[in-house]
């Protein structure tokens, strides 16, 4: 009785050690359907657009070898008093083209909120030159959004974490 329980233990173990290979890129959000902007123009606002370079892998050791990462991208309002509207949010590969567009129609930031897009381990179509593009609109151009990105990831007793941080692209 004892083997049979060990074994049932140990089949259990392995099968909640096995990872899903079929993670796409999600999202973490609250609902941003109901985030959406109720301005319909935005030209009375100062608009900007900011860069944000991630990586979805780094290579390891050889150039064949890539670490994969987790990345948690931070879409930041930094004024305490105003919103700040997020009309794009696009990614793009290492090769420069776009892959995904991560809004429908423009959202809003309350002040000092944070929200984050999350491109999971697995999800390597970016790739190591992955990066984002931001359209956004402020009413107060001396607190721009801030985007940062986190890259983390640990595999047995080995990590690695770094971060990126957005930079205005000036017309």
């Amino acid at each position: 009785m004892r083997g049979i329980i060990g074994i049932l233990f140990l089949l259990l173990t392995l099968m909640s050690c096995q990872e899903n290979k079929n993670k796409t890129a999600t999202v973490k959000q609250t609902d941003w359907e109901n985030r959406k902007s109720e301005i319909e123009d935005f030209d009375h606002l100062v608009q900007g657009k900011s860069y944000l370079p991630v990586y979805s892998h780094i290579y390891h050791r050889y150039e064949d070898r890539e670490y994969l990462l987790t990345v948690t991208v931070s879409l930041r309002n930094i004024s305490p008093t105003d919103s700040v509207h997020i009309l794009k949010a696009d990614y793009y590969n290492t090769e420069g083209n776009k892959i995904r567009q991560y809004l429908e129609d423009p959202i809003y930031l309350k002040p000092m909120e944070t929200l984050e897009i999350i491109i999971e381990e697995d999800d390597t179509e970016g790739g190591s030159g992955a990066n984002f593009i931001f359209d956004w609109a402020v009413n107060n151009e001396k607190n721009p959004p801030l985007f940062e990105a986190v890259m983390i990831s640990t595999h047995g007793t080995q990590g690695l974490s770094f971060t990126t941080r957005g930079v205005q692209i000036l017309k």
